[in-house]
């Protein structure tokens, strides 16, 4: 016989109802023979899933922030002036929302990443762009207009020994989590015109920022999940494989260290130094006595195979010639 419904039981389903109108309860409610469950409920947007956990945006955002250290480097060296470069933002978008987000027009460079399937996306802002031509063709930087217009074809050329150097470093700091090479395959202006993914396809946005002197802007690199999906659980252990790794090269350099405890040597007390001509060379009898300009209170220097170590004194030392170390050398001086 099926179970029917007590009056404490009608009640409660009735309170429950009435609750959920009033939205008084943060979620549904569930009630089995007189117990009261509550569950939270979350809310869940289809258009724009996570995909990327934050254990892995932490790991993209610390694998760019060396790649900003260096790229900040390498442009100080080329331009001859202090660039820094740093990591502003780390964000999951769809491709739609990082298009609509961009200038028009704007340097965007489409970035071949062999051997991994797919396209990225690098995108440099012209109040970056121009300063930086303009510092390239010996300008001051001195109220600069920055125009509205594509790049020709000679700010171009100059904007790809900036991405070239850009692209070193990505290649190198990647190198930490897959071997992989960048390289420009198409420049665009209107981003716009670009789809290299679907428009709700979930892309993770890393923001920069670049400033130089006065003048500051920005540059995005846009990595679509569907390259990345490959090496996603690599970026999940990142952070444990570079912890691990820094143990283990503590643990060997101990281990060496003990080895060479047991290590022989070669030690030689170089006492002095003259010069002589190769006729009282050749005249030298037993008993000769060599002069030097070296006083005998002066310390002497200790040699381990061949390296200057110690000063020290000559002695004695039960009947048998002894120095005594009086200091190390770490570099010579006078007291030669």
């Amino acid at each position: 016989m099926a179970d029917v419904l007590d009056q404490s039981e009608v009640d409660a389903l009735l309170a429950a109802v009435d609750s959920e109108q009033r939205h008084d309860t943060p979620g549904p409610t569930t009630i089995r023979r007189g117990l009261e469950i509550t569950k939270d409920v979350k809310l869940y947007d289809f258009k724009r899933p996570e995909r990327v956990s934050k254990d892995q945006m932490r790991a993209l955002e610390g694998i760019h922030e060396s790649f900003s250290r260096n790229l900040g480097a390498s442009l100080s060296g080329f331009l001859r002036t202090i660039i820094e470069v740093r990591v502003a933002t780390v964000e999951q978008l769809t491709y739609s929302e990082f298009i609509h987000s961009l200038p028009n027009p704007t340097n965007f460079n489409l970035l071949t990443c062999e051997p991994m399937e797919g396209q990225m996306c690098l995108e440099i802002s012209p109040l970056i762009i121009y300063p930086i031509i303009d510092r390239l063709l010996g300008g001051s930087n001195a109220e600069l207009f920055i125009p509205h217009r594509p790049l020709t074809m000679i700010e171009l050329r100059l904007v790809r020994r900036l991405t070239d150097r850009a692209l070193e470093c990505l290649t190198e700091v990647w190198a930490s989590l897959t071997k992989v090479t960048f390289a420009i395959g198409e420049v665009e202006s209107n981003p716009h015109l670009v789809q290299i993914v679907a428009p709700n396809e979930v892309v993770v946005v890393i923001g920069f920022e670049i400033k130089m002197g006065a003048r500051a802007g920005t540059m995005s690199l846009c990595i679509p999940f569907n390259v990345i999906e490959p090496v996603m659980p690599k970026l999940a252990t990142q952070g444990w494989l570079a912890y691990q790794r820094k143990v283990t090269a503590a643990h060997k350099t101990e281990l060496v260290a003990k080895r060479l405890l047991g290590s022989e040597i070669e030690l030689q007390a170089y006492l002095a130094e003259t010069t002589m001509t190769v006729r009282d060379l050749i005249n030298l009898q037993v008993g000769d006595i060599l002069q030097t300009t070296k006083e005998a209170k002066q310390p002497i220097m200790i040699q381990a195979e061949g390296k200057n170590k110690f000063f020290a004194h000559l002695g004695m030392h039960k009947d048998n010639r002894a120095v005594k170390i009086t200091e190390p050398a770490d570099s010579l001086d006078d007291k030669l």
